[in-house]
């Protein structure tokens, strides 16, 4: 998957961008705000999808079509709503015609008359974006055959991956084994993309709680000027240092504000999914973002 946060008070400010720096809540709803877990932090934005309906138009954009790794899965806003408490984003076997089909381009985009999965991507790009703290998403999985859900952030400035990519969670197929994954990605001299990456068999998990795939379950993203720390329920997968991750250029992509992507891809790395059941749902409880006082 191509692919939020710590600063001190007197730069929070430059952190909200298009959001405006006042004290009132900035829930998108009127219920009571969770308090803050971590010491010297207090949460800055959150939705916690409390209201039935499409999600939050302040908070959320979506993504259309066929997007990217030639994933199968043709992404529309049909397919996020907020329903009894969670975002709900919904993977099908339904075809929607390609309004940008030429039957002999060598575009992947392009050469398919039609989609067999539809599916949604949302994220927060010019509307929420954020620069050092600590994020939290509290979410469920479906980690059937065929599968790509993500939790992940963008830079706002540069290209990818000259922006910088951060997923915070990304469940696929690696070498053919389900897998859970925490990485980073920056510009790289020689190549397109270098990466710092964790890859944890899910199996691991497995054996732990059989039941695993039927919980929620609370990906952390920590993020300070140095480092960027990465955890799934309390356990750290991976630490990535930020004195590391210097595009070509000798910018640094994990110095600028990010903004948040939730999505659930279908094939490619996720594997052939035509033996598993559909429809899919990948359900978000909340999403939370902390900063230093």
């Amino acid at each position: 998957m191509r692919r939020m946060f710590f600063i001190q008070l007197g730069a929070i400010c430059t952190s909200w961008l298009l959001t405006g720096c006042g004290s009132g809540n900035t829930s998108n709803n009127a219920t009571e705000t969770p308090d803050s877990p971590y010491q010297g932090y207090e949460l800055v934005w959150q939705d916690e999808f409390d209201i039935d309906g499409k999600p939050d138009s302040r908070f959320w954009s979506y993504e259309e079509g066929f997007v990217r790794n030639r994933e199968l899965q043709w992404y529309q806003r049909d397919n996020a709503n907020v329903k009894g408490g969670f975002l709900v984003i919904e993977g099908k076997r339904e075809q929607v015609a390609n309004p940008d089909y030429e039957e002999n381009s060598r575009n992947w985009k392009k050469n398919r008359p039609h989609s067999e999965y539809t599916s949604a991507s949302i994220n927060t790009a010019g509307k929420k974006t954020f620069q050092y703290g600590i994020v939290e998403v509290k979410a469920k999985l479906d980690t059937a055959l065929g599968m790509w859900p993500a939790i992940w952030t963008l830079g706002e400035s540069k290209g990818w991956p000259a922006n910088g990519e951060v997923d915070i969670m990304e469940y696929y197929r690696v070498d053919g084994q389900p897998t859970i994954l925490a990485n980073a990605a920056w510009a790289h001299e020689q190549k397109r993309a270098a990466w710092d990456e964790a890859k944890v068999p899910f199996s691991e998990f497995l054996k732990k709680d059989t039941s695993w795939p039927e919980k929620f379950h609370i990906w952390k993203m920590e993020w300070t000027p140095e480092t960027i720390r990465l955890s799934l329920d309390g356990e750290l997968l991976n630490e990535i240092d930020l004195a590391t991750t210097l595009n070509p250029d000798g910018s640094n992509p994990f110095h600028q504000p990010h903004y948040i992507l939730l999505n659930l891809a279908i094939g490619s790395n996720g594997g052939d999914p035509a033996k598993s059941e559909f429809p899919k749902e990948y359900l978000v409880d909340y999403v939370r973002v902390y900063q230093m006082k």
